[in-house]
C-alpha cells in the first residue's frame, strides 16, 4: 500500500502551471525567499506582516543583480513594497512598479499557498 502525504506548499504561477516554492513556514512575515524559475529567471516570494504573499522578479533592474529577496519591506499609503538592498529603489509588491521611477517595473507573479 502506498501512502501519499499532502503538504501545504507555496507555489508561483508560471507559464501554464504552478511552480512549487517551499512549505509556507519558510516564508516568514517581513521576509522573502528567492526562487529559480524553469526558464532560468528569478523570482522573490514575500510574506508581508499581515500574512499575505506576493511574488515579483528578484532581479534589481537598476543593477542587474538578483537581490530583491534581500530587500527591506515596508508600505506606502497602505501598499506593500520592497526596497532594493543596493540602490534603495522601492518596488510595489502588487504591481511590480518602481515607486521611485515610473518607467521601471519588475515582473509580478501570481502566488498561492495551498
Amino acid at each position: 500500500m502506498t501512502t501519499h502525504v499532502t503538504r501545504a506548499m507555496v507555489r508561483i504561477g508560471f507559464g501554464e502551471g504552478w511552480v512549487p516554492v517551499c512549505v509556507p513556514g519558510r516564508v516568514e512575515p517581513g521576509r522573502a525567499v528567492a526562487v529559480l524559475l524553469p526558464d532560468g529567471s528569478q523570482a522573490a516570494v514575500f510574506r508581508i506582516r499581515g500574512g499575505a504573499l506576493h511574488a515579483i522578479g528578484n532581479v534589481d533592474p537598476f543593477t542587474g543583480a538578483g537581490v530583491l529577496a534581500h530587500g527591506l519591506t515596508g508600505s506606502l499609503d497602505g501598499r506593500p513594497y520592497v526596497a532594493s538592498p543596493l540602490l534603495k529603489q522601492r518596488f510595489d509588491l502588487a504591481s511590480g512598479r518602481c515607486l521611485d521611477d515610473d518607467a521601471v517595473a519588475v515582473p509580478v507573479y501570481p502566488v498561492v499557498e495551498e
